[in-house]
This record gives structure tokens, C-alpha cells and sequence, in this order.
């Protein structure tokens, strides 16, 4: 979908992400990574049909190989916050011609606001409202290497939101909590199940992280 927005603030975000000063090897930083403002210069410039036009006079006129590239600014946000916030984190990086797993912790948190990552004109979010709460309900874990290991996961027992399923269903959301979902944390591997402390799951290397959206 192309939108054409004010530049003042096509690239506004629904809080103010330059407070954040994420902490390296944590979400919070791959997600201010992955949401940063890029240029696009040189081998990467845009193809300006506005441009174009005002250089060479009407499409119908132009031959194919007569364009006009500009530098432009690119910058991927969250334009409708999910019910379901899944993150998925890259555990794996190039060594030469082999891949190799990345097993570093990564720091992520019980409750997370997704605001900072979020368009200012996001779709599902109350006018007014500066804070999008999520909170942390099932985390997978792999142990081994990139040719074999095992998954287990980290999931909440928790009771049933019913806001929740007001959203999944109709869209609607309403003003956001910064509480955590209260509820008791289990660790499955297989058939074994045992509980174990929140503590301990906010201390898994995690390779999937999987939010609810707190209303």
C-alpha cells in the first residue's frame, strides 16, 4: 500500500523513540535496529516518478531507459499493533561459507511497549494514547547446534482475557495497562513439565518471544 503523508511527520512515531537508549544485546535494541531511519543514496536511490516527469515532460513521452533516481529516507514501522506480538530473533550468522548459531543472551522483558516502534497514525490505537503494553506469555528456547538440538518452551498458565479476544475479533482496543499478566510460568521439554520462576525465564536464550497485548 503507498500512502502519501506530511513529511513533518511521515516519519513520527507514536512515542518518543530517541529517549529509549536501548541497551545493546537486548529486544529493545534489535527492535530500535530493525525500526531505524535509513538514507537511500548512490545503488540504493528511488525510482521518482515525480520526478521523472518534471525532467522529461509527460510518462507517454519517456523512453524506457530515461528515469530519474533520487536519494530518499526509508524507515519500516508498526502501522496496526497486533493482538499477538511475535518476535522472532535471528540465532544464526554467516562464518565464512558455513552458518554458525549465535548463542548470546538477549535481554527482553516481562512487559514491553511497542509504542516508540509504532507510526504515529497507528490504526488500532485510541487518539490520545502514547503507550502500547504488551506483555510476555510463551518463549521458545533452542539448545545445540545448527545441525541439531532441541526446542523447549517457557509458557504462562494464565486466565482467560476476554479483552483480548475483543480485539482478535472486532479490532477494538482499549486504554493499555503496564502491569504484567499475573499467572504461573512452566518449562516443557517433551512430556516433562515443571514449573519454574520468572526469573528463570527472562534468563533462556530465546529464539521465539511471544507477547499479549494488554487493554
Amino acid at each position: 500500500e503507498v500512502s502519501t503523508d506530511d513529511p513533518e511527520t511521515a516519519f513520527c512515531t507514536l512515542a518518543n523513540r530517541e529517549e529509549l537508549n536501548p541497551e545493546e544485546d537486548s529486544i529493545h535494541h534489535c527492535l530500535y535496529q530493525f525500526t531505524r531511519n535509513e538514507t537511500l543514496t548512490e545503488t540504493n536511490k528511488l525510482l521518482c516518478d515525480v520526478c521523472t516527469q518534471r525532467h522529461y515532460g509527460p510518462k507517454n513521452n519517456i523512453s524506457e531507459k530515461k528515469y530519474v533516481y533520487t536519494n530518499a529516507k526509508k524507515q519500516m514501522l508498526i502501522s496496526l499493533a497486533p493482538p499477538i506480538l511475535t518476535l522472532h530473533l535471528k540465532r544464526f550468522q554467516q562464518a565464512g561459507f558455513n552458518l554458525q548459531k549465535v548463542n548470546r543472551h538477549i535481554k527482553f522483558p516481562e512487559v514491553i511497549d511497542l509504542a516508540p516502534f509504532c507510526t504515529a497514525k497507528c490504526k488500532n490505537v485510541a487518539e490520545g494514547n502514547t503507550k502500547v503494553m504488551y506483555s510476555l506469555y510463551g518463549v521458545v528456547e533452542h539448545s545445540g547446534t545448527m545441525r541439531s538440538g532441541h526446542y523447549t518452551a517457557y509458557v504462562k498458565m494464565r486466565a482467560m482475557n476476554n479483552h483480548l479476544s475483543d480485539l482478535v475479533l472486532r479490532g477494538q482496543s482499549q486504554a493499555s495497562e503496564t502491569e504484567p499478566v499475573k499467572g504461573q510460568w512452566f518449562h516443557i521439554s517433551d512430556t516433562h513439565v515443571q514449573p519454574v520462576s520468572v526469573s528463570k525465564v527472562l534468563s533462556s536464550q530465546a529464539y521465539l518471544l511471544f507477547y499479549e497485548r494488554l487493554l
